[in-house]
């Protein structure tokens, strides 16, 4: 094993194409090289979903559901809930006591955050201070590498500073954990946007052979080409995205015969679909058995979450001793 590794999710129910590109599929492969921390963070979804909790039960089965489908592995990588492992929590208010707000204030994905969630003047303590939480996510199980895209190397630095500020205080505890840069292909939606669940735009993994044709046949191509006849312009179109990424080994074909106007874009989106759907047939058939079986998905939790709080557990007593806050 190359190291520790911890990575989360907001459970948001079941994941889309997005997701899966963007994370799942490569949490797939590192839990081969190493020993990995995977976590439903739904304290992390309080943030900005505080005011309604009526669907978080349902959205974290359905996401571990989808989990475990893709291939995520609990002989191979720690499966836990945040909420579950309270030393999560613990170390958050550890950390919030030496991070100055000027590190949080400065933070690029939280302007973003705030100037897409319409929250201009109605950013609450959370929301201000979930780095500060994802830093004792990934801390407390000492992780030294972290996936993730460009847009979250901001969060791995200050989880870094914040180490670095720790050990400088009290001594050497923790890790500074490595940005593992991963790159994410940017999937659109179906209507050319940014794939949401917000937007309604998504392919879901779980979608049935016939949901996945009908979505496929309104994905925006290129406005260029009207008639078969006319010459296609592939890197404009939205479901040539999908098909270098889902049909790498005919993507030349495919782009010369749209480029000569031999391939209409009708013709094309059957193809993708055909692709997608049997690119996730076999994920469909273990989706099919862990739902009519919640109880293995609910007992491989609780006992990951277990088997991550007694490491969790150790972490804290070493930052209270180095702290000097243990009063037996």
């Amino acid at each position: 094993m190359k190291g520790i590794i911890f990575s989360g999710m907001r459970p948001t129910g079941r994941l889309h194409l997005g997701n899966y590109l963007g994370a799942l599929e490569n949490w797939v492969k590192l839990q081969n090289e190493y020993r990995c921390f995977f976590g439903v963070v739904d304290l992390h979804a309080l943030t900005t979903g505080y005011k309604d909790t009526s669907e978080f039960k349902e959205n974290i089965r359905e996401m571990l559901i989808d989990w475990f489908s893709a291939g995520i592995d609990s002989e191979k990588s720690t499966i836990l809930i945040q909420s579950y492992v309270p030393e999560h929590m613990h170390l958050h208010l550890l950390f919030s006591m030496i991070t100055p707000l000027s590190w949080l204030e400065r933070n690029p994905v939280l302007k973003d955050m705030v100037r897409d969630l319409g929250l201009k003047g109605n950013i609450n303590y959370g929301l201000l201070g979930y780095p500060v939480l994802m830093a004792a996510d990934i801390l407390i199980y000492k992780s030294n590498a972290v996936p993730v895209g460009e847009d979250q190397i901001h969060h791995i630095e200050l989880a870094r500073e914040i180490a670095r500020r720790f050990n400088y205080l009290y001594g050497e505890v923790f890790p500074l954990p490595e940005v593992k840069l991963t790159e994410i292909p940017r999937v659109p939606g179906i209507d050319g946007k940014r794939m949401s669940k917000s937007l309604g735009n998504t392919i879901s993994l779980s979608d049935e052979p016939k949901t996945i044709s009908e979505k496929v046949k309104l994905m925006v191509t290129d406005p260029q080409k009207i008639r078969l006849s006319d010459k296609g312009h592939p890197k404009i179109c939205s479901v040539f995205i999908y098909q270098k990424i889902f049909n790498s080994e005919r993507i030349s074909e495919i782009a010369k015969d749209c480029q000569s106007g031999k391939l209409g874009c009708v013709e094309c989106k059957k193809i993708l679909a055909q692709v997608l759907v049997e690119k996730f047939e076999d994920f469909r058939e273990k989706r099919k058995y862990y739902s009519k079986n919640p109880e293995i998905i609910e007992s491989i939790v609780i006992e990951g979450s277990k088997k991550a709080r007694k490491i969790a557990k150790q972490t804290i007593e070493e930052v209270k001793e180095a702290m000097k806050i243990i009063y037996e």
